[in-house]
């Protein structure tokens, strides 16, 4: 028998064909014959090698679609006339409507994503949507608080930065402010900061012991969401202001450790989305979305504490085990469930973007091993660019989400591309894709995507077919 040296891409053809004159029968690949562990598997959506440009077409076309849907106009709202002298601005002025507010806290979530993509793509656009967006926030609001004071009413979505009412309304955008601002100090938001953090600090509902509360759906109920929704300012705020770091930075660890103490699940590594205080059991239905706040929140914890804080291991450990705990889960496709441990829940975009991104944050910091969460990161990310269509729009993420003690309230959240929920994650989770991608090596071994600290060679394997003789 004679043997043609045929390179492995030849190979996957599956059949080899008998030459001319020959042609009894066709050769059948099998065991004897072939490295069947070498024939290609049928995964679902992408899969393999990823380059950051690649990236970057994904990131560029959601920033196209967001830009053009949040407009920084006042408009009459029943004209729809443009208003640009603000002296004049009345009960009739609002916010121009685009398909997402200005200053949610997923539009806060949004900003941040912005400012870490033109951190590692070096394309102004991106801080320039932030800057743009922050500068006439700060410029109208003057305006609208005389309205507000005159008339006692004005648009509602101003109302919302004027006089934030919950932890939804100040926690992301100013931890997104304060951000902006130590990256310029011209910005002219730190009156805006200023009314956001006294409402967190001073205005917010809390527990007998200080723990961030809500008095929904029961009296004293901890939410898993306002962990991002108040830590994440106050642990910038230390940065932000030099006099009062040591306090801000023990509130910031004193509310993490708080949370974490009554909602986080050691034998399932996974936070619970609700606790009542006055409950006797407190069912752990493991929201996804919630625990990527979860997760989120100890990032932007450990991004601030100095190395040597004395409780910063404890935050690291319960990040770790965090980690563990959601990367078992993750389904075949690269996206997380709904609910983490039902895998009969569908499959959801905006948390498994929080995921993405923090993975490859922890890894490109050093916190998580590369060669473990590496691969993982990056097939959440394929997942998570298949659900980008072709106008930017984010599509598989859940609306907005309160709390409930059973299974169907989450099951059958709806599903919408207006929920703003999944932009800021999806661009954050690229932009440190990116950095992931710059950072380490990602490389395809026997069909299977692996990280690696160094260059790796890049010849394909040779092997023998056997042919006729």
């Amino acid at each position: 028998m004679n043997y043609r040296i045929i390179p492995m891409a030849l190979l996957l053809t599956v059949m080899v064909t008998l030459p001319a004159g020959a042609q009894k029968k066709k050769a059948v690949i099998n065991d004897s014959n072939t490295p069947l562990h070498l024939l290609q598997p049928g995964y679902q959506g992408k899969y393999g090698e990823l380059t950051p440009e690649q990236v970057k077409t994904d990131l560029d076309r959601v920033l196209t679609y967001v830009d053009r849907e949040t407009p920084a106009r006042v408009v009459d709202k029943h004209t729809g006339k443009v208003i640009t002298d603000y002296t004049k601005l009345d009960v009739n002025s609002q916010l121009e409507r685009g398909a997402f507010r200005l200053a949610s806290y997923e539009w806060g979530v949004t900003y941040s994503a912005m400012m870490a993509a033109t951190e590692t793509t070096g394309d102004s656009r991106y801080m320039d949507y932030v800057n743009n967006r922050f500068r006439f926030l700060a410029e109208v609001a003057p305006h609208f608080k005389r309205v507000l004071e005159e008339k006692g009413d004005t648009d509602p979505q101003m109302k919302q930065i004027l006089t934030p009412g919950a932890l939804d309304d100040a926690g992301a955008v100013c931890a997104a402010m304060i951000k902006a601002s130590l990256k310029d100090r011209t910005l002219p938001v730190q009156g805006l900061i200023e009314n956001y953090f006294d409402f967190i600090v001073n205005k917010e509902y809390r527990l007998a012991d200080g723990t961030f509360a809500r008095n929904r759906p029961q009296l004293n109920t901890l939410w898993l969401d306002d962990m991002f929704m108040g830590i994440p300012a106050v642990a910038q705020m230390s940065l932000y202001a030099d006099k009062a770091q040591a306090k801000h930075q023990a509130e910031a660890v004193r509310q993490f450790l708080q949370f974490a103490e009554r909602m986080f699940i050691p034998e399932k590594g996974l936070y619970r989305h609700g606790w009542v205080e006055s409950s006797s059991d407190h069912p752990a239905f493991c929201w996804a979305r919630a625990n990527g706040w979860a997760m989120l929140t100890a990032c932007e914890l450990l991004d601030v504490l100095p190395e040597n804080y004395p409780q910063r291991d404890k935050v690291m450990a319960y990040f770790r085990a965090h980690v563990r705990g959601v990367t078992a889960l993750q389904s075949g496709e690269g996206l997380w469930h709904q609910l983490l441990d039902r895998n009969d829940s569908y499959l959801e975009t905006s948390a498994t973007a929080i995921y993405v991104y923090c993975l490859a944050h922890a890894i490109c910091k050093g916190w998580i091993d590369p060669i473990a969460y590496g691969p993982v990161a990056q097939l959440g990310w394929n997942a998570v660019s298949g659900k980008i269509n072709a106008e930017g729009q984010v599509e598989g993420t859940c609306v907005g989400t309160g709390m409930a003690f059973d299974p169907a309230f989450y099951y059958y959240r709806p599903v919408n591309v207006y929920a703003a929920h999944g932009y800021g994650p999806v661009i954050w989770a690229g932009a440190e894709m990116i950095r992931l991608l710059k950072t380490l090596h990602p490389k395809m071994n026997d069909s299977a995507l692996q990280y690696y600290t160094t260059k790796q060679a890049t010849a394909a394997p040779i092997f023998s077919v056997p042919t006729a003789e």
